[in-house]
């Protein structure tokens, strides 16, 4: 692992595997950090370069005190950097919720920098701003939440969201070893993550699918039916985009069916 000055911020990044080999980056969600990756790095490195990165706010990267710091088209600008850091002129990008939500925008920006899309239980955002505006107030509320009350209360109540019901088929290993990354965040910079490029901060890239060439590979969970239906309707704007839903798997299905996550994205990216 390795720390990059990004347009003035410390980054956490590393590459693994052979440098000859195509590159793809891995960018993790909310509460996460490259870690997350663990389990599939050996496994996408027999393919592939694989750069992991700690994304603003989050892991061993840094925890900027302005939350306007953490707005998507800088931490964009960031990853664009590091890209030029690594002397990468493109590369495939894998991104999981929040990661995705940074994929997606990277993919829609700089569509030259990428030349494959995959998006794990991800969306394009909110398509209206009376929405966003709604859950801008609801991410306020969490992020002073998190600086009154510090990371691990907030890990608790994070863990007890309806969203993760499904983690509960994972062995308690695994769920103690990822309640215990989740804890090493700096609750600052999950705050300011929340409030720079949440879901109701980001804008809606909805109108900018049809557009988007790249061949893409949507993943999300049978279990988790918010995302599998947000998927389903995306796959119908993409010109280049496929659906793979995973059985008997919620929102992190890089976690809870390993396997066959590792192999739909060898499958399409191969």
């Amino acid at each position: 692992m390795t720390d990059f000055l990004l347009n003035g911020e410390r980054y956490h990044a590393s590459r693994s595997g052979q440098l000859t080999k195509p590159p793809l980056l891995l960018l993790h969600g909310f509460t996460g950090c490259s870690e997350n990756w663990a389990a599939q790095v050996p496994v996408f490195n027999k393919q592939f370069s694989v750069i992991s990165v700690d994304i603003l706010g989050h892991g061993r990267s840094a925890s900027p005190a302005d939350s306007n710091r953490y707005q998507m088209n800088q931490v964009a600008a960031d990853l664009i950097a590091l890209l030029d850091k690594l002397q990468i002129a493109q590369t495939a990008v894998l991104g999981y919720s929040m990661g995705g939500r940074l994929a997606l925008y990277l993919a829609c920006q700089f569509p030259a920098r990428f030349s494959q899309l995959v998006l794990e239980s991800s969306s394009p955002g909110l398509a209206t701003e009376i929405e966003r505006a709604a859950r801008r107030q609801s991410d306020e509320a969490l992020a002073d939440w998190i600086e009154a009350n510090g990371i691990e209360p907030f890990v608790a109540r994070w863990e007890d969201l309806p969203l993760w019901a499904s983690q509960q088929q994972l062995s308690e290993a695994v769920r103690a070893k990822l309640r215990q990354q989740r804890r090493q965040n700096s609750p600052l910079g999950l705050a300011n993550s929340l409030r720079g490029m949440g879901t109701g901060a980001q804008p809606s890239l909805w109108e900018k699918l049809p557009a988007l060439t790249l061949p893409t590979l949507l993943i999300a969970g049978e279990l988790d039916s918010k995302f599998a239906a947000i998927n389903q309707k995306m796959v119908g704007l993409l010109p280049n985009g496929r659906l793979h839903i995973i059985p008997q798997a919620g929102h992190t299905t890089h976690l809870e069916r390993p396997s066959e996550f590792a192999t739909a994205v060898r499958e399409f990216l191969g």
